[in-house]
């Protein structure tokens, strides 16, 4: 139980990520939203297509009837798109207000285009003064709140066209079109991929819930239960039996408060690893043998510790299924890629669909405080049993990978 302070945060884990469904674009795989490269391209389009806009009206700007005003709006269309460059980083910074901000600068530009501009030009196709500047403000809209708020967007960007700078042309209809396409098909692609992000989280917080409860499931298994048990076969003294109540007293009281462990108290370091051996030797008795390498057979110190715990579960399970006087021996072995801990018995064994049953009337010795650690741990646990031939428990623990 060297874990058990961290009880609660697995569940506090998946309750902020639960939170997090409930914000657009700020749910994250790996660490890193799937929408913030969109975010960024948005970002770096809206720069480059500054640039663009103010090349061309440099090249052309002598044509136009009024270029002070044309290069007054371009200098204004500068400031904005610096200030607003860091609120079009991620859904959060960029407000529906930024955005509002955004559009109107697109229709000021598109509008004052079709007033400043020769007429001339502007029947030929000319392009506005923002050109395609327009089409990251339709892309910002697609990006916060899907295709439709994008649709909007490019309505209103196409009316100002049609009203505001040359009308109903084939040059203006197809931008327009274009305009509509991508921006739509953006916001449909976003509003999927929170979608697809709000099902693997809410996969995610039950397969954490899921794994915590097997693991308290362990815990209480181990502890209260075998005190309890003890209790019904009246094994031991009521000194005995005292000193056990209390140690799963103040067990349960750290699960439930997640407050630190005695040995964390002290401010004792735990190991980064530890030997196997001498967490597996006090289970070894008269009865009990053990044959392990003569080198310390070392892992990790949490899976160290699971390990030896399911042998610990696996020499209980002899105790209540054998019966006291069984024998029991424990195999250690230190592979180069994992290690493998054999627990046999000269019992009476069990027949097939035996560890089913005990599953489905609640006996959690097996399923959770044997398999359930293994599993945690990247392993496997396989029992054999043959019925008036004892019970072998097979414990694989991989060295990487864990």
């Amino acid at each position: 139980m060297a874990e058990d302070h961290r009880a609660g945060l697995a569940t506090r884990a998946a309750g902020a990520v639960a939170a997090a469904v409930q914000r657009p674009g700020a749910l994250t795989v790996g660490g890193m939203s799937v929408e913030m490269p969109l975010w960024r391209a948005i970002g770096y389009f809206r720069v480059l297509a500054l640039a663009y806009a103010i090349l061309r009206y440099l090249n052309s700007f002598h044509d136009f009837l009024h270029p002070v005003s044309g290069w007054i709006y371009l200098g204004a269309l500068t400031l904005w798109t610096l200030a607003s460059s860091r609120a079009f980083a991620g859904p959060q910074r960029c407000t529906w207000y930024v955005l509002g901000t955004d559009l109107a600068f697109a229709v000021t530009g598109i509008v004052m285009s079709g007033i400043i501009d020769n007429p001339e030009r502007i029947h030929g196709g000319a392009p506005t003064l923002p050109t395609i500047w327009a089409a990251g403000t339709v892309l910002g809209f697609a990006g916060k709140g899907g295709w439709k708020p994008a649709a909007f967007a490019a309505t209103v960007v196409g009316l100002a066209n049609i009203l505001g700078h040359g009308g109903i042309t084939p040059d203006n209809i197809h931008n327009i079109v274009l305009l509509m396409v991508a921006g739509c098909a953006i916001g449909y692609v976003i509003e999927l991929a929170r979608a697809s992000e709000a099902v693997l989280t809410r996969a995610l917080q039950v397969e954490a819930a899921t794994r915590e409860r097997e693991r308290l499931s362990r815990d209480i298994h181990d502890g209260v239960l075998q005190v309890l048990a003890l209790v019904q076969r009246r094994e031991g003294d009521l000194g005995d039996l005292g000193r056990l109540a209390g140690e799963q007293e103040r067990a349960l009281r750290t699960l439930m408060t997640g407050g630190p462990l005695p040995a964390q108290a002290a401010g004792d370091p735990l190991p980064a690893e530890r030997d196997l051996r001498q967490l597996i030797a006090p289970h070894t008795g008269e009865r009990v043998t053990l044959s392990a390498p003569g080198t310390p057979v070392l892992l990790p110190a949490h899976a160290a510790g699971e390990l030896a715990a399911a042998v610990g579960a696996a020499l209980d399970n002899v105790r209540r299924h054998a019966g006291e006087d069984a024998r029991a021996w424990i195999l250690v072995e230190d592979e180069p890629d994992a290690v493998t801990v054999s627990v046999r018995d000269d019992g009476a064994g069990f027949a097939a669909g035996r560890l089913g049953e005990a599953e489905q009337a609640g006996r959690l010795g097996v399923s959770q405080s044997i398999r359930g650690r293994l599993r945690d741990l990247g392993g496997t646990a396989e029992l054999y049993s043959v019925p008036g031939e004892g019970t072998e428990v097979e414990m694989r623990v991989p060295r990487k990978g864990q």
